[in-house]
């Protein structure tokens, strides 16, 4: 259940719209089902209908007269909610309306229970699938109604309703949100021909130049150089910078002013301000020094994400899922331009999902933000491997991400992370065929696929057989041979790739090895000194562990998992 509050100056306006049948179509039957003393008028239910309304008004209006005389009277006296059941729910009867009508009103504080001197309100039906309560905020004492956060009390009490009546459970938000676009806002979009409104893709663009930025002086000169978009830095009396404000570049109407925080609560200047001191500094390398790959680098920091919001630690997790929501943002400028439509859509639903009422810590998440910022920096990849490789381990941070935020209730960004996953997975669907079909080419024979199906039965006997009945096993098998031919040892690159993390959630277990193995192979093999130092490390921490005297480090290695209730909030 949904409701929507509001206020406004005339009742008589608002009770003539309630019970219209002529103008508003969509009115059949209109009658009261509650009343703050159960005996209103109804003009529903009468032979005069005219008389009957005007009596409903003008008892509506007594106490609103009568504080008049005393100069007590808010400006806007009518308190207006109303309150619609879901499409799917059951039609609910009169007797059951008017219980919802009564604990909303007790509920807001415009008639708390027991109060004799409660505001006068009825509750009007007038079709199936909802009500409209209408109030003046007058009490019988004539002091003016405390309804503060009218509109969360509301919302808390249809929590329970929806629960007691079993009807559908809406997803409720915890006031983290970007703003939504005003009805002005939409109707503007639509005669101007606009998929969305002004205020929807400045947000995108401010996001999509903070994912591009390393500082604040890139982040406004970014914004000030995009076609169509105007920029002003607003500053305080000091000369310290204030924020700042953008607009579409409209000739026909002028431009409309939104601020940072106008768009998304973290897109005011000091929440971005914030983030972008958590990047490092771009690497120079040595002449000669080998140089790491940003998008491998941003790959790796990316499956660690999982592992991360496996920890107690809240805001260290709320920084990197900001963090991995700016990977999103910059993806579709480095993605080939098929891919482009699905991971704005993707970026633009993991957007609610970045957000909570746990405050980030953004230092934790420096490797992936730096990394990303390096990517934006390169060449555009040429074949599709890159991005499928990181799409690959995306997918399985949003699968982490909505559990993370299911533990801790977060139903919008559960919502939002479950329709990201859709829009990933598409995207990845689309790309990861082309360069999986092309290793899997390059299969090798049938003698080495066994000797592959061996060491997997060793490494991750498990998964062993789901592996080999993946449509990627040829690719998986075709990239351990070239690693093998590389001077990796397989069985080790076997063990290293399973344990970076589990399999479990995953529904192709052959396509996350072979793309992991494809990024640790892209790192020269370790020299015949190195693996043999490597061994002889091994082997002398198995004997230690061996001995009877030998500490257990397990214990301190692995964090004991606490339930949800006792991490910090």
């Amino acid at each position: 259940m949904i409701a929507k509050i509001s206020s406004g100056k005339d009742t008589a306006g608002l009770i003539r719209y309630l019970f219209d049948t002529k103008k508003a179509k969509d009115h059949t039957d209109p009658h009261l089902v509650a009343s703050w003393d159960g005996f209103a008028p109804d003009p529903g239910r009468t032979d005069d209908f005219v008389a009957a309304k005007k009596l409903l008004v003008a008892d509506l209006d007594l106490h609103v007269k009568q504080a008049k005389r005393l100069g007590r009277v808010p400006e806007k006296h009518v308190w207006h909610c109303s309150v619609r059941a879901a499409e799917t729910d059951r039609h609910l009867s009169d007797e059951e309306w008017a219980d919802i009508a009564r604990r909303v009103v007790v509920a807001t504080g415009i008639a708390p229970d027991g109060d004799a001197d409660g505001c006068r309100w009825v509750a009007v039906r007038h079709a199936p699938d909802h009500i409209h309560i209408a109030a003046t905020k007058v009490r019988g004492d004539l002091r003016t109604a405390r309804h503060w956060n009218d509109y969360l009390t509301a919302d808390r009490e249809l929590a329970a309703v929806e629960k007691e009546y079993g009807l559908y459970r809406v997803v409720r938000g915890d006031r983290t949100a970007a703003k939504r676009p005003t009805r002005a806002e939409q109707e503007k979009a639509r005669r101007t021909g606009q998929g969305k409104t002004a205020r929807e893709r400045l947000r995108t663009t401010v996001r999509t130049a903070v994912a591009a930025a390393s500082s604040m002086e890139e982040f406004v000169h970014l914004l000030g150089h995009i076609d169509g978009v105007l920029v002003e830095i607003v500053y305080f009396p000091s000369g310290d910078v204030r924020g700042y404000k953008v607009a579409l570049n409209d000739e026909a109407s002028g431009p409309i002013w939104y601020s940072g925080s106008g768009l998304a609560p973290d897109l005011s200047f000091p929440k971005i301000q914030e983030r972008l001191k958590a990047i490092d500094p771009q690497p120079t390398g040595k002449p000669g020094q080998r140089r790491p790959k940003p998008w491998h680098q941003a790959t790796a920091a990316t499956e660690r994400i999982p592992h991360h919001l496996d920890q107690n630690d809240d805001r260290a997790s709320q920084a990197h899922l900001a963090a991995f929501g700016e990977a999103l943002d910059a993806l579709p400028l480095l993605a080939p331009q098929p891919l482009r439509p699905q991971l704005r859509e993707a970026a633009t639903a993991f957007e609610r999902a970045t957000r909570s009422r746990i405050q980030a810590e953004h230092h934790h998440a420096r490797a992936l933000r730096s990394a990303v910022r390096t990517m934006l920096r390169e060449p555009i990849p040429t074949d599709g491997a890159l991005v499928a490789m990181f799409l690959d381990a995306a997918i399985l941070v949003v699968i982490a991400t909505a559990r993370w935020h299911q533990l801790r209730h977060h139903d919008q960004q559960v919502a939002a992370a479950h329709q990201t996953l859709l829009h990933l997975q598409a995207a990845y669907d689309q790309v990861a065929t082309a360069p999986l079909a092309a290793l899997a080419q390059r299969q090798p024979p049938q003698q080495a696929v066994e000797r592959q199906i061996r060491r997997l039965r060793q490494v991750v006997p498990e998964h062993a057989e789901q592996i080999t009945e993946d449509p990627a096993f040829a690719a998986l098998t075709a990239a351990l041979a070239e690693a093998e031919a590389a001077g990796h040892d397989p069985e080790r690159l076997l063990q290293t790739v399973a344990d970076q993390r589990t399999l479990d959630d995953t529904r192709h277990p052959a396509r996350v090895l072979t793309w992991r193995i494809q990024r640790l192979t892209a790192r020269p093999a370790p020299s015949a000194r190195a693996r043999a130092a490597q061994a002889r490390s091994t082997a002398r921490v198995g004997s230690a562990a061996q001995r009877p005297d030998a500490p257990d480090h397990t214990a301190a290695a692995v964090p004991a998992q606490q339930p949800p209730q006792a991490r910090r909030r």
